[in-house]
């Protein structure tokens, strides 16, 4: 058992104490400090996180899927992640507004986010600086690169944030794509509330799901099966309900 898995086995959650010292041998002295305090700032919402060995560094690579609940879970997600992965980093693609926020923009790249300028801001005259924030090379081309190079990408496939206490949305299909295509397993996460209420959340991470051998591109038929199956897992870990649409995820 290595350092990291020692220290990821103590979340239960970690005192202040165990956070300051936790290992991050993959991060600088600047990135060190940042992770340990959005974990700490944090420490309060989060009751647990389980299922800590599916993502440890040995996993790699592999394409995370979450549910997506608040604005929570763009900035405690990644930190948590790097704090029990060393400091290394799964690549979250997650919109550029978000980036505007104090602070979360060096979060973000800290965790090496994939920025992705696809809707607008609110309100709109912010909209004036997402040219700061495009990219020459598609996001989804961006996590495919990661992944061929051994590094781990994560999503949200409902693609907006959903705080329906019950049902999940239906999600779109590019993490599933990816992960067929790739050639690498999906590993499906639930956030889900304590006792019902929504300020205490707990991390539920499932075993990785081995996609079916297919030929890139991946037939449609094969995509949407696969986005059926990581979308009925994410409800599962998360205890909410999926229902598939009655078409292709888009």
């Amino acid at each position: 058992m290595d350092e990291i898995d020692q220290a990821a086995r103590r979340w239960n959650p970690p005192g202040w104490w165990d956070i300051l010292r936790w290992p991050l041998p993959e991060k600088g002295p600047g990135g060190r400090l940042l992770i340990k305090a959005v974990v700490l700032a944090g420490r309060g919402q989060l009751r647990a996180v389980r299922g800590v060995e599916h993502i440890l560094p040995r996993c790699d690579p592999f394409v995370l899927v979450a549910n997506h609940s608040s604005r929570r879970d763009t900035v405690l997600m990644p930190a948590v992640l790097m704090l029990h992965r060393g400091g290394r980093p799964v690549h979250f693609l997650a919109d550029w507004n978000f980036r505007l926020i104090p602070g979360v923009g060096m979060l973000y790249s800290c965790a090496g986010v994939i920025t992705v300028t696809r809707k607008p801001a609110r309100p709109r005259f912010l909209n004036v600086f997402k040219r700061l924030y495009d990219h020459p090379v598609p996001s989804i081309e961006r996590a495919r690169q990661h992944l061929a190079a051994g590094r781990s990408v994560g999503f949200y496939p409902e693609g907006v944030i959903n705080d329906d206490p019950v049902r999940l949305l239906a999600g779109r299909s590019g993490a599933a794509r990816l992960s067929l295509e790739a050639g690498v397993p999906i590993v499906p996460m639930g956030i889900r509330s304590v006792d019902g209420e929504a300020e205490e959340v707990e991390m539920v991470i499932g075993p990785p799901l081995t996609p079916p051998a297919v030929a890139a591109p991946a037939p449609y038929s094969a995509v949407r099966s696969w986005h059926a199956t990581l979308m009925s897992e994410i409800a599962r870990l998360s205890g909410k309900t999926w229902d598939p649409p009655r078409e292709g995820p888009s």
